[in-house]
């Protein structure tokens, strides 16, 4: 069937996760962070996924902000740093990170095709209306899902179910795009076409399902979209 329904994941797809730590190393006074936030934002996103992978498994849920809350105190002492007005500053930022530059236009021409879009994502509504509204996208997007809805993280199938709940469509009309291997795997397998924003270049994980497509960034979904339509 034509793909009708493009939805998104947010961090790391839209949203640039690693924007916080690097706007707050630029700031004055913060040298012994500049040293080392590359390898605090790397620690950060990779125990905040890690987390909500185990509290799934263990059918443990809880808020988005907790889990991101979580991991950067767990990244912070790692990088031997315990500093209060550096870990308030980071999460201050994390509720404003700017969007990849291609994203408005991106979301314009998909709109412009006749597309529903949406965002399907493990943050928080909070989180992601303020995400959304920072970034100047909330006119482009149908909706803005949560898996606080469901009360469990991806890759549970009930976080997917909730696009075709919502849009009224079947899920060989919806293209989910995602940075993370995992998440675009298994909704390969759920049944969605899916593409891998592979920004990073990184292998293609070891699962049962592979996304059918691989991309570098975001500038081809119209055309992608536009082809399977």
């Amino acid at each position: 069937m034509p793909i009708t329904t493009c939805v998104f994941d947010a961090y790391g797809t839209l949203f640039d996760v690693a924007a916080a730590a690097r706007i707050a190393a630029a700031e004055p006074g913060r040298e012994a962070f500049a040293e080392k936030w590359p390898q605090i934002a790397q620690d950060w996103r990779l125990k905040q996924l890690q987390y909500t992978w185990l509290r799934a498994v263990a059918d443990a849920h809880t808020d988005f902000w907790e889990v991101t809350q979580n991991g950067l105190d767990y990244a912070l002492e790692a990088a031997g740093l315990r500093d209060d007005e550096l870990r308030e500053r980071l999460l201050a930022l994390y509720w404003e990170l700017s969007a990849y530059p291609e994203v408005p236009a991106m979301l314009k021409a998909l709109k412009d095709a006749g597309m529903q879009t949406a965002i399907l994502s493990n943050g928080s509504p909070e989180m992601l209306k303020g995400a959304v509204s920072s970034a100047g996208i909330t006119d482009l997007l149908d909706d803005v899902l949560s898996v606080q809805d469901v009360g469990v993280f991806k890759p549970h199938r009930f976080v997917y179910d909730m696009v075709c709940d919502r849009f009224g469509c079947e899920k060989s009309e919806v293209l989910f795009v995602s940075s993370n291997g995992w998440d675009a795997a298994n909704a390969a397998g759920y049944g969605f076409y899916t593409a891998w924003v592979n920004r990073a270049g990184e292998p293609m994980d070891r699962l049962p399902w592979t996304p059918q497509e691989v991309l570098s960034d975001l500038i081809g979904i119209p055309e992608l979209a536009k082809a399977r339509s």
